[in-house]
Parts: structure tokens; C-alpha cells; sequence
């Protein structure tokens, strides 16, 4: 049972690393927690600041039973370990039996929709938030879509980003495993599956030229307004500056198209596995201020008229570990706004998440 407020699941990463960063700047104790215990002392201690916060570290087996032991009497779980196709379930229904509320890093819309299907409503009747995708992707996507939509008659959304840099180990086999599922937008209020191995060009604000964009699994915002009463349609793209990896991305999707779809489902996995770890085999090196610059932007239109909401951030990863612990700090001290399955901004609400952005990272926000 925790004696912590928090719990990170999956703190050897990098990801995980972040998250307890800015535990620590939120001054919320913590326990650190994954499958190898040396693994996570030796992360921690990497960690600016460390040697101030209020932590333990646990080690802990991938299972409902073990989770929900360690989880209970906690607040919060902050769940980094992916791919969340393949071991987020675990730990949904691990923090529901122990009676906390579940937020994770995931971006991946297929693994999104099935936990809103499974853990929804019984998430919403033991009153807890069952929040995925609390990162970069896609929560400052979605501050920047809310922010259209304060404008009464907006109906339909469409939602960019540019991110700079390479995904962590962890984020590519996330990637790679999204090849296997559909990828949906919202139209005429409902889910419809993108072309399979096809890229857009998409025109970045404040850029010269185009930017190759991608659905990337299709996005969190999808799953988020699906069932919002003033969306009726949203597509989502991501981009990031380095093209030539975009185009890789794409001949890979094609090949797993023409040439693994047909074979058994382990077989697929391994075989995506291997290709992810050629392109990203170890830990990247923390993001430099100076050159991972973000870009998210919301185009909103109605039959009144439009409105468009540019957010130019820093770092991506950084975000991603301020995110989690603002939302840490939200549910442990005044609960969520809405409980069940919800957006980030759905339950902290758009503006604190955009000034928890704020006071840690360069934000510049544009309303037209």
C-alpha cells in the first residue's frame, strides 16, 4: 500500500524521469515504481533536484494484483510504461480496483477508445478520472482547440502540430504498434478511418514552406470531443521538422501494409519491434531549449465564421512531464472536473493546464 500521494508507473524511463522532475517542483512525494528496481534508483538519481524531493522507490511485477497492491492509498497513478496497446490495460484496471485516478502518456487512439469502451462507466461510478494522454501529445493540441471553441457557433476543427526532435525508445515501439490499427477523424459526428500510408502537407503558421503531416495513430483529440455536443468535425495531423524520418515512417507503414498484415499477431509485433529498435535504440539525450521548439495550432470554422488559436511552446518531453504532475497536483487537492473516461482539459480544465505551462516553459499564445 502507498504512503505517497503519487505514484509513477514506469519511472526508469525517460518519460518517467520528467514526470518525477516536476513532482518535485510541485513538492508532491511520490513513489517511483517499475519492474526493476536497480533500473529506477539509477533513474532518479539522474533526476535535477532529486536529492530535495520526498520519494521511495518500489519494484513492482506487471500484473492487476501486484499494481493494485502498490497503488492503493494513493491519489494518482502517472503511467508511462507503453505501448499502451500492450500494457496499458494492466494498469487501468490495476487503478480502478485500488480506488485511485489513472493518467498515462499515451497517444495512441485505438488503445484510448477500447479503455473509454471497457473502463468508462465504471471509472465514473466509483467517481474516479480515467485521463490518457495527459503529454505533449496531445494536451497542448487540445488547450489550443478549447480556446477556438470559447467562440460560440464553431462546429468543426481542424488540429496541427510541429513538434522538433526524435522520439524516445519507448515512443517508437508506440508508433510502430499503431500500424496495426485503424485511424480515425470525426465527420458529420462520426469516427471515420483515414487513407492507410499517406501523408499531407500541411501549412505550419510562422513557416515558409509545408510541413509532411501524418494522422499518427489519429490523434487524441478524436476520442476526446467524439462525444461533444459542438463538434461535429475534426481532423488531426502531427508533424514533425525532420522530414527525411516522416518519409521513412511512411515507407514503413507501406511495407507493414504489403508485407506483415497478413501474419499472425506475434509475429507482427516482433517484427515491428525490430524495425523501432534500428530507428531508436537507446535513450535520447535531454531536449535543448534552444532548438525543441513546438508549434500546435487549431483552425476552427462555422457557418458564422472562423477563429484559429496558435500555441508556440517549448520542449516537447518537458511538457509532457509538466502536464502530468499539474494533473497530479489537480485530482490529489480538489479532484477532477469530470469523472470517468475525460480529456485533460476535461478534467483540470484548459486554462490551469495552460498556466501550468506557463511558469515552467516559454509559451507564446495567438487568438484570431
Amino acid at each position: 500500500m502507498s504512503k505517497q500521494p503519487a505514484i509513477i508507473y514506469g519511472a526508469s524511463g525517460y518519460t518517467g524521469r520528467l514526470v518525477a522532475e516536476y513532482l518535485r517542483e510541485y513538492d508532491i512525494p511520490f513513489i517511483a515504481a517499475g519492474r526493476n528496481q536497480a533500473r529506477v534508483e539509477e533513474a532518479m538519481a539522474q533526476v535535477p533536484g532529486i536529492e530535495t524531493a520526498q520519494y521511495e522507490v518500489k519494484e513492482v511485477a506487471h500484473d492487476v494484483d501486484a499494481l493494485a497492491e502498490l497503488f492503493s492509498g494513493a491519489k494518482v497513478v502517472c503511467n508511462t510504461v507503453g505501448p499502451f496497446s500492450q500494457f496499458g490495460e494492466t494498469a487501468i484496471e490495476a487503478a480502478l480496483k485500488a480506488g485511485v485516478h489513472y493518467i498515462d502518456t499515451t497517444g495512441e487512439q485505438a488503445y484510448m477508445l477500447a479503455a473509454k469502451e471497457k473502463f468508462g462507466e465504471a471509472y465514473e461510478a466509483a467517481g474516479l478520472a480515467l485521463v490518457p494522454s495527459t503529454a505533449y501529445m496531445y494536451v497542448t493540441s487540445e488547450i489550443a482547440a478549447q480556446i477556438v471553441l470559447e467562440e460560440g457557433g464553431i462546429d468543426s476543427l481542424d488540429v496541427g502540430l510541429l513538434a522538433a526532435g526524435v522520439p524516445t525508445y519507448g515512443s517508437t515501439q508506440t508508433i510502430f504498434d499503431m500500424l496495426q490499427s485503424e485511424h480515425f477523424y470525426l465527420q458529420d459526428d462520426q469516427l471515420v478511418p483515414w487513407q492507410k500510408a499517406r501523408g499531407f502537407e500541411m501549412q505550419v503558421p510562422g513557416r515558409m514552406m509545408t510541413q509532411l503531416a501524418h494522422p499518427w495513430g489519429g490523434g487524441s483529440l478524436p476520442a476526446w470531443f467524439q462525444d461533444d455536443y459542438r463538434v461535429k468535425n475534426l481532423r488531426q495531423l502531427t508533424a514533425f521538422d525532420n522530414r527525411p524520418m516522416f518519409e521513412k515512417i511512411l515507407e514503413l507503414q507501406t511495407h507493414y501494409e504489403q508485407n506483415l498484415k497478413q501474419l499472425p499477431k506475434e509475429e507482427q509485433l516482433e517484427a515491428l519491434s525490430a524495425i523501432a529498435d534500428q530507428m531508436q535504440p537507446g535513450m535520447p539525450p535531454r531536449e535543448n531549449m534552444l532548438k525543441h521548439r513546438c508549434v500546435d495550432f487549431a483552425l476552427g470554422r462555422g457557418t458564422a465564421g472562423t477563429r484559429r488559436c496558435v500555441i508556440r511552446s517549448g520542449p516537447g518531453y518537458l511538457q509532457t512531464g509538466v502536464f502530468q504532475a499539474a494533473m497530479a497536483h489537480k485530482l490529489i487537492h480538489a479532484g477532477p472536473d469530470k469523472v470517468g473516461f475525460a480529456s485533460p482539459c476535461q478534467a483540470a480544465g484548459h486554462h490551469y493546464l495552460l498556466g501550468a505551462l506557463k511558469s515552467f516553459l516559454p509559451v507564446d499564445v495567438e487568438v484570431q
